[in-house]
């Protein structure tokens, strides 16, 4: 639990203050007993049944829960998230043309993509960078699913991998307002999810990139894609001879990025377990946590308590405490 106004908790102290006064006008009260000499009635007037007490604490709960309520404590609670802009970020270099992920990495990455896609709510706004040997904004945030995924699906593979500059591009364009409907605007929680195969190889630094702009708090989900023992083979249309080289992907990078940027890493080398892994982080950008004020249950309570002592206090001795 927390609270909006944490100094107002310092009146706490006025508590055992209240106590210790209250404990100094019953001992005041005892003195003028032994004023009476009939033993009965002096029995009767201070007698030492601490029940006659309970109406007392109970005020003082009261009181001391009053007080807590003036500092506004909160709770977080779980809340369902309507908007958002999530940026799908698709490496899109030469090596994407690998096998050792059926069909290839390229056709599991963009049924992924598609499953996150269909799982995340309307109102989240999704947007797609494709990046090769340069960066490319295919499709700007937007709710229109089946342009999304139109755009997904047209992914074509060519070039080197710059991913630095993706990443760049996927924060920038995730802070875009969008329109309040009140004639300004309004930044949307956002996230970014980027799938790789390879290292970077052209453009700026991913993790120099993550140091500039962490600031912004977006978390990015990674996601590495195929096998360390995967391969690609080249044939030259001239000659028609064939190279065959290794693109294992890039996993300490990705690493890095997710946690210098609050996100999470996957690794995986199954299309069905990339549609999965997809379909959790849609899930998990759906869940978020919220304060929630508890100041009107603390007041409540503090009025419940100081009934009960009223009513406990002429019960006993038709009076209040």
């Amino acid at each position: 639990m927390t609270f909006q106004a944490p100094l107002l908790l310092l009146l706490l102290a006025l508590v055992p203050l209240v106590a210790v006064l209250y404990a100094l006008m019953q001992r005041r009260r005892r003195k003028y007993a032994v004023a009476f000499t009939n033993v009965d009635l002096l029995a009767a007037v201070a007698g030492r049944s601490y029940s006659r007490h309970i109406p007392a604490l109970f005020a003082l709960l009261a009181f001391a829960a009053l007080l807590v309520a003036l500092a506004r404590p909160e709770r977080t609670v779980d809340a369902e998230r309507r908007e958002a802009n999530v940026l799908l970020v698709f490496d899109t270099s030469g090596s994407m043309l690998a096998t050792d992920v059926q069909p290839s990495r390229l056709a599991a990455a963009q049924l992924a993509g598609n499953t996150f896609t269909d799982a995340v709510p309307d109102g989240f706004r999704i947007g797609v960078i494709g990046f090769g040997s340069s960066a490319q904004q295919l499709s700007e945030p937007t709710t229109d699913k089946l342009r999304v995924k139109a755009t997904i699906d047209s992914l074509q593979v060519a070039g080197a991998t710059a991913m630095g500059d993706a990443l760049e591009l996927a924060v920038n364009s995730a802070r875009v307002p969008v329109p309040d409907g009140l004639g300004g605007s309004r930044r949307l929680p956002a996230a970014i999810v980027l799938l790789g195969d390879g290292a970077s190889t052209r453009g700026s630094d991913p993790i120099d990139v993550v140091q500039d702009t962490k600031k912004y708090k977006i978390p990015v989900y990674t996601v590495a894609l195929g096998t360390q023992n995967g391969t690609l083979t080249h044939t030259d249309p001239n000659t028609g001879a064939t190279n065959t080289e290794p693109v294992p992907p890039d996993l300490l990078t990705l690493q890095d990025v997710a946690r210098d940027t609050g996100g999470q890493f996957f690794a995986t080398a199954d299309a069905r377990q990339l549609e999965a892994v997809y379909r959790n982080i849609g899930t998990r950008l759906t869940r978020t946590k919220e304060k929630q004020q508890v100041t009107s249950a603390f007041a409540g309570g503090a009025l419940v308590l100081l009934l009960i002592g009223a009513g406990l206090g002429l019960a006993r001795g038709g009076r209040l405490p």
